[in-house]
């Protein structure tokens, strides 16, 4: 972070494929593999684009702010990140009792037989996350850091055991490699 004109700022350099647009506080990020827009808007805060660098500007120092500040800029690199690299986290089907058939349909995530139940239990796949079944591992793949984190997050979740010693059942779907940068 350092001082630009008396105020906080905090810069985010853009590679070479990647453009950044900036309206009304919408941020928006196209590169090689996509684009991901986000809202990052405040009073107390400017999302200023100049050359090639975006510059994320508190208004004041006031420490809310600054990290504010520190928030938005990191939500930024993750949309570059995201366009440029991608994000993915893996998952594990784990079974001892009953074997789980995981399947997609369309944006729901179908887990069939999980403890032997007779309905299916399902996990919303969100945005443009893709999520693909490949024995008992499930990827799940996509631009948006907290598009993937939340489905893998929705898949487990699916899989909560209620009713049962979770020390002896521990048949599941589990987050193993979350999306990172």
């Amino acid at each position: 972070m350092s001082e630009v004109r008396g105020l906080h700022t905090d810069e985010i350099e853009m590679p070479e494929k990647v453009q950044v647009a900036i309206e009304d506080g919408n941020v928006t990020v196209k590169g090689p593999l996509g684009e991901v827009s986000r809202r990052l808007f405040d009073t107390n805060l400017n999302v200023v684009k100049e050359k090639d660098s975006v510059f994320v500007v508190a208004r004041t120092g006031r420490a809310k702010h600054r990290a504010l500040m520190g928030t938005f800029a990191a939500h930024i690199r993750n949309m570059v990140h995201g366009v440029t690299e991608g994000f993915e986290c893996s998952m594990k089907i784990v079974y001892a009792h009953f074997p789980i058939k995981a399947s997609v349909k369309g944006d729901t995530f179908v887990i069939e037989n999980f403890l032997g139940e007779k309905h299916p239990r399902s996990a919303d796949i969100l945005g443009k996350t893709k999520v693909v079944v490949k024995g008992d591992q499930v990827v799940v793949t996509g631009l948006d850091i907290e598009e993937v984190g939340q489905t893998a997050a929705n898949i487990e979740r699916a899989t909560k055991i209620r009713g049962f010693d979770p020390r002896i059942f521990q048949d599941g779907i589990y987050i193993t490699k979350k999306a990172k940068r």
